[in-house]
């Protein structure tokens, strides 16, 4: 699997995850401040748009994973 499959799975089950835990009517709701994580991965996603930088692509790479950037 390559490194952008990872980043793109990875990205949106945080982003799932975060959902469910901070949205009122979930079932699964800790608390609301789960949003701003959610929050944090959309504005890191959109800035690798950009730049290219993408610190769990690196983390990848760093292991062994090759693959395109994020």
């Amino acid at each position: 699997m390559s490194a952008e499959r990872i980043v793109r799975i990875v990205a949106g089950f945080f982003i799932l995850l975060s959902l469910a835990l901070g949205a009122e009517a979930s079932p699964l709701f800790v608390n609301q401040n789960f949003l701003w994580f959610t929050a944090f991965v959309g504005a890191n996603l959109f800035q690798s748009g950009f730049t290219r930088i993408c610190p769990l692509d690196n983390i990848l790479a760093k292991s062994g994973i090759k693959g395109g950037s994020c």
